[in-house]
C-alpha cells in the first residue's frame, strides 16, 4: 500500500492548484526537451538506414554473392539481438502505446531506464533492418519512459507521475511526426480519454518543446511532402463518403490479419526464440530485391505515390505486400509500431480509389492527391478509432491545413463503418491481449493505490446522484471535487453534476471500474 506521506504529497496538489499546474507546465517542458533530443537521435538513425539500404542493394549482384551472404549473417545476428532484448525487457515488445495505456490504467509496471534502452536499441535494429514497422509507438514509449525517470528523480506522487507519463507519451508522438497539436489531442482521445485542464498544461508544454527540439536538430519540414492540394468541392463529398466506407472495411481487414498473425506466431511450434524475428528479417532481404517499396516505415512511399502514376495492378500488389509484411513484422513481437505503416497502407488504398475514380471519370486528375491524403486519415480513424487525432495528425504531417472539413468527414465515415461492423480499436485490443498474457503483473500491482482525476460524464451512472448513493469500488474515496473554478472537499450528501472533476483515492485494479462508472452511458456499452 502507498505510504501515508505519499498520499499527503499527492493531496497537497489541491492546496495550491495554480502552483501545481505551473509545475506540471515546467516539468512538461523539460520532459519535452529531453524527449525531443532522444527522438531526434532515434529518427536520425532510422532515416540514415533508409538511405543506406538502397546503396547496399546496388552491390548485391551475382558477382558479389558474398556480400549477400554477409548481409544474411548480419540479419541472423539482429534476430538474436531482438530476441535477447525482448526476453530481457518484455515491455519493449511491439508498439509501446498499449503498454503506456496499461500503465496509466494501473495494470502494468515499467522500469523506465531498462525500457528506454531496450526500446531505442531494439527499434533501431528492427526498423533499420527494413521491417515494416513505425517509429511512433517506440517514440511514445521513449517519451513516457523519460517522463517516469523525471518523476522518480524528483520524487513525485503517483498521481503526478500519471500526468507526467501522459505528457511524455504525447511529446513522443509530437516528436515522431513534427505534429504538436496531434500529440496533445492524442493524449485526450487515446490515452487519458477525458479532457482535463491539468493534463493540458503538461501535454501542451511537452509536445511543443519536443517539436521545437526536432525543428532544431532535424528541421521543421512536414513528414510528407505533398505540395499544395486543391480544395475538394462540396458536391464531391458523396465520393468522399464512399472512400470512408471503402477504407473502413480495409481497416477491419488490417486488424483481423494483425491479430491472426500474432496468434499464428504464438501457436506455431517451429519458429522459437530467435527464429521468430528471423522470419520477417530474411523476408525483408528478399523483398529488397523484388518489392523494396514495402520495407521500413514507408513515409517516402507516400511522396512517390503523389508524384508518380502507377498502374492499378502494381498498386494492388503494393498494398497486399505492405499489408502482409506489416502484420508479419509486428506479429513477430519485435520492438516497433504500426502507426506509420497503417498511414502508408491508407495512402496506397487511396491511390487505388483515385485510380478507379479517374478511370470512371468521377474526378479530375487535380484531385487525385487529395484522396491519397484523405485515405490516410480514414485508415488511421478506422484502425485506431481515434478520428480527431487522425484528422489533425494528417493535417500537420502534410501541411493540408485548409482541408480540415474533408479530413474529419472521411475519418468519421471510416470510424462509423468500423464501429458498425464490430471492429475493435487496435490499441485497446492489443492491451487486452497483453494483459491476458501477464496476469501475474496485474495481480502484483493490484494492491497499490493512486489518486485519480476523473470527470463525471453526462448521463453517467454518477450524474445527479449523491455520493453516498453510488456503489463505489470497495475502499475508494472521493477526496476532492472541482466544479468550474470552485474546489471543495465533498461529503456523502454532495450531489454530483456532469462536468465535475473528481479526485479519487483508489486501488490500481479499480481504475477501469471507476472509468465505467463515471463515463457517459453510451461509451460504457
Amino acid at each position: 500500500m502507498v505510504s501515508k506521506n505519499s498520499i499527503l504529497k499527492a493531496a497537497s496538489a489541491f492546496e495550491d492548484p495554480r502552483h501545481f499546474r505551473l509545475r506540471l507546465c515546467l516539468e512538461g517542458s523539460f520532459i519535452g526537451v529531453i524527449t525531443g533530443i532522444v527522438v531526434s537521435a532515434y529518427r536520425w538513425i532510422l532515416e540514415g538506414s533508409d538511405k543506406l539500404r538502397p546503396i547496399l542493394y546496388r552491390y548485391f549482384t551475382w558477382d558479389n554473392w558474398q556480400y549477400v551472404v554477409l548481409y544474411c549473417l548480419l540479419m541472423l545476428l539482429f534476430s538474436y539481438l531482438l530476441y535477447f532484448i525482448v526476453k530481457k525487457e518484455p515491455l519493449s515488445s511491439g508498439s509501446g502505446i498499449p503498454q503506456i495505456k496499461g500503465i496509466l490504467l494501473g495494470r502494468m509496471h515499467m522500469h523506465w531506464f531498462s525500457v528506454l534502452i531496450a526500446k531505442f536499441v531494439g527499434g533501431v535494429i528492427a526498423i533499420g533492418s527494413g521491417l515494416s514497422l513505425g517509429r511512433e509507438g517506440p517514440s511514445v514509449q521513449l517519451g513516457a519512459a523519460l517522463a517516469q525517470g523525471v518523476s522518480r528523480g524528483r520524487r513525485r506522487s503517483r498521481m503526478e507521475e500519471r500526468f507526467l507519463l501522459t505528457s511524455g507519451a504525447c511529446a513522443g508522438l509530437a516528436a515522431a511526426f513534427n505534429a504538436p497539436l496531434a500529440g496533445i489531442i492524442f493524449g485526450f482521445e487515446e490515452l487519458y480519454r477525458n479532457f482535463s485542464p491539468i493534463v493540458l498544461m503538461g501535454t501542451a508544454a511537452a509536445s511543443v518543446a519536443a517539436t521545437a527540439m526536432i525543428d532544431i536538430f532535424l528541421g521543421g519540414s512536414t513528414v510528407f511532402h505533398i505540395g499544395n492540394l486543391h480544395i475538394l468541392p462540396l458536391h464531391m463529398y458523396g465520393l468522399l463518403m464512399l472512400l470512408g466506407v471503402f477504407i473502413g472495411f480495409l481497416g477491419y481487414g488490417f486488424n483481423y490479419l494483425l491479430f491472426w498473425m500474432m496468434d499464428w506466431f504464438d501457436k506455431q511450434k517451429i519458429l522459437k526464440k530467435m527464429w521468430k524475428p528471423a522470419l520477417p528479417l530474411f523476408l525483408a532481404v528478399v523483398l529488397g530485391f523484388v518489392l523494396p517499396q514495402v520495407l521500413g516505415g514507408g513515409n517516402q512511399l507516400v511522396d512517390v505515390l503523389v508524384r508518380e502514376h502507377y498502374g492499378i495492378l502494381f498498386l494492388i500488389v503494393l498494398y497486399l505486400g505492405k499489408f502482409i509484411f506489416t502484420t508479419l513484422s509486428f506479429g513477430s513481437g519485435v520492438p516497433g509500431g504500426i502507426f506509420l505503416p497503417m498511414l502508408v497502407l491508407g495512402a496506397v488504398a487511396g491511390s487505388v480509389f483515385s485510380y478507379a475514380a479517374l478511370s470512371l471519370g468521377l474526378i479530375d486528375s487535380i484531385y487525385a492527391a487529395n484522396f491519397i491524403v484523405f485515405a490516410m486519415a480514414a485508415y488511421f480513424a478506422a484502425v485506431v478509432k481515434a478520428p480527431i487525432t487522425g484528422s489533425i495528425l494528417i493535417m500537420e504531417m502534410t501541411g493540408s491545413f485548409q482541408h480540415m472539413l474533408a479530413l474529419i468527414f472521411v475519418s468519421m465515415t471510416a470510424y462509423v463503418v468500423m464501429d458498425m461492423i464490430g471492429g475493435q480499436a487496435v490499441y485497446d485490443a492489443l492491451l487486452s491481449r497483453s494483459l491476458k498474457k501477464n496476469k501475474k503483473v496485474k495481480e502484483a500491482l493490484s494492491y497499490k493505490r493512486v489518486i485519480l482525476e476523473r470527470v463525471v460524464g453526462n448521463g453517467s451512472f454518477a450524474d445527479t446522484k449523491c455520493i453516498k448513493s453510488i456503489e463505489w469500488p470497495k475502499h475508494s474515496l472521493v477526496i476532492n471535487i472541482k466544479r468550474g473554478e470552485e474546489e471543495f472537499v465533498p461529503d456523502g450528501e454532495t450531489r454530483l453534476q456532469a462536468g465535475d472533476y473528481l479526485y479519487i483515492l483508489a486501488y490500481n485494479n479499480q481504475i477501469e471500474t471507476l472509468q465505467n462508472l463515471l463515463a457517459e452511458k453510451e461509451l460504457t456499452h
